[in-house]
């Protein structure tokens, strides 16, 4: 199959650093170059990728020097060249929100927008009621709940390579934080539960520029405050093995309707367990006192964090491999491109095993194919 994948270009692929959508889309393509199919990555220049790399700028917008650019404007020229190649795919992979829309209408039954981030905006139902052809793919089913009408074809949990997190047998006995310190992740509760717990807490997150205040009048202090808590502040790849391997639990207390959580996963991969609070994905991402613990109050996820040691690190990870690959992801996606692909408008029907006889050209008739 040919496949295009079309990813945003505000990270790599996969990100350098922190990044939540270019990392899937990076995991998704190499599964399926793995698994046997021609796959175009449209991505910034600094892609690493075994697919066909189209670049469309020279890296990616978040960690671009430059003092000026315009994402609406590199996404713009991304989504010309895919348009101007568009006839040489089986199948367009969209990961850009919506963007797409006005200009994809005639491809849009070979296409698949995959939706990451939260649905519950206001202006939303406009456009998926407007451009209702475009099949959609949510992260977890809790990710619909605003948009019911929506043209869903499938729900597709995130996964990653088996192989690029280390499995740890034990812990050091330190808790982790590991994301974006942003008022909706809840680092406060974090950094709570562990003062009442009085463990370490390892705070691994990056500062968005919209985040600053946020972190200079509420987060740092507690920070400088506690001299339980250690912040080390953003990391890549290469860092989480140890940093999220190395924890007792890892705290994901957040406050909004997460669609996923990549980082629940991650420490899965690692062994080490997720004490979560019952918000957005996280009841079909985490199994309540096998992978972690779902609990709905901070008094709640203090008892959860202090029994994390119990739990079976080995089949946390086990876990990890059955549910959360890479290959099982890209799977899920191919059956998704599959059944797109079948219901296609004037798709050719199997001919039926009747032999005709045959009419004077005069008494010839046409049939229109079913849809």
């Amino acid at each position: 199959m040919k496949i295009a994948q079309v990813t945003p270009l505000y990270e790599a692929v996969p990100p350098r650093l922190y990044g939540g959508t270019e990392r899937v889309v990076a995991h998704l393509t190499e599964a399926l170059v793995d698994l046997g199919h021609d796959v175009t990555l449209f991505a910034s220049a600094d892609a690493q990728t075994r697919a066909r790399l189209a670049p469309v700028r020279d890296q990616a917008l978040r960690l671009d020097p430059a003092p000026l650019k315009s994402d609406l404007a590199a996404h713009m020229t991304m989504l010309a060249q895919v348009m101007d190649r568009a006839d040489e795919f089986d199948i367009i992979h969209f990961h850009t929100d919506m963007v797409h829309f006005p200009f994809f209408r005639r491809w849009a039954d070979r296409t698949v927008t995959t939706l990451h981030g939260r649905l519950d905006m206001k202006d939303l139902p406009q456009v998926y009621d407007r451009w209702s052809q475009f099949g959609l793919v949510s992260i977890s089913d809790d990710q619909r709940r605003p948009l019911p009408r929506a043209n869903w074809k499938a729900t597709v949990h995130h996964g990653m390579p088996g192989d690029l997190y280390r499995f740890s047998s034990k812990s050091d006995g330190y808790l982790a934080f590991l994301g974006r310190i942003s008022p909706e992740k809840r680092p406060d509760r974090a950094i709570e539960i562990a003062a009442k717990l009085n463990r370490p807490l390892k705070m691994a997150a990056k500062v968005d520029a919209a985040d600053k205040v946020y972190w200079e009048t509420v987060i740092r202090p507690m920070v400088e405050a506690s001299p339980l808590v250690e912040f080390v502040g953003e990391i890549g790849d290469h860092q989480k093995s140890a940093f999220l391997g190395g924890a007792e639990a890892l705290l994901f207390p957040i406050d909004w309707p997460e669609p996923f959580g990549l980082v629940m996963i991650e420490a899965m991969a690692c062994g080490t367990p997720v004490v979560a609070l019952r918000c957005g994905s996280t009841p079909e991402v985490i199994e309540d006192g096998e992978t972690g613990f779902l609990v709905d109050t901070v008094e709640q996820a203090v008892a959860a964090a202090g029994r994390a040691h119990l739990l079976d690190r080995q089949a946390i990870r086990a876990r990890f491999d059955l549910r959360f690959s890479a290959t099982a992801m890209a799977r899920r996606y191919l059956d998704v491109y599959g059944d797109i692909l079948a219901r296609k408008p004037f798709a050719e029907a199997p001919m039926p095993e009747v032999v005709a006889p045959i009419r004077p050209l005069d008494e010839a008739r046409s049939f229109a194919v079913p849809a």
